[in-house]
């Protein structure tokens, strides 16, 4: 995670808010899409699955639909919030089948793969979970 001393923002400046915590997501499992060293697909766009992004991504070798109990991953569905990795959204947005994303709820790192202009064209409105 990054330096607990300085609040992680979101692609809106603000503070990043909690992007689900049923099913518990983030790289860290927080809830949040924090980010850290150790975070290799830099988790941090909250986005809504869709079934047209899952079937996508399990087409592409990353299946988040089936469970993995070991490492803590419950398995989506449509409807489920879930931090992704910056990259993957930014394929499926090429691809023409990127989820709507929270953006109060995503890092500012995301903006280092995608455009805010992107983001905002995707944007969910907010709402709680």
């Amino acid at each position: 995670m990054t330096d607990p001393k300085t609040p992680e923002k979101n692609v809106l400046g603000q503070l990043l808010t909690p992007c689900s915590h049923s099913p518990k997501t983030g790289f860290y499992r927080t809830g949040v899409c924090s980010t850290g060293p150790d975070d290799h697909g830099t988790h941090v766009v909250c986005a809504t699955m869709t079934k047209a992004f899952l079937d996508f991504t399990v087409s592409r070798g990353n299946d988040l639909v089936t469970p993995r109990p070991e490492l803590r991953f419950p398995g989506l569905k449509p409807g489920d919030r879930w931090c992704l990795c910056a990259t993957r959204w930014r394929e499926a947005l090429k691809a023409g089948v990127a989820p709507p994303v929270r953006l109060e709820c995503t890092h500012e790192k995301a903006l280092e793969f995608v455009t805010l202009d992107d983001l905002l064209a995707h944007t969910e409105p907010a709402t709680k979970h």
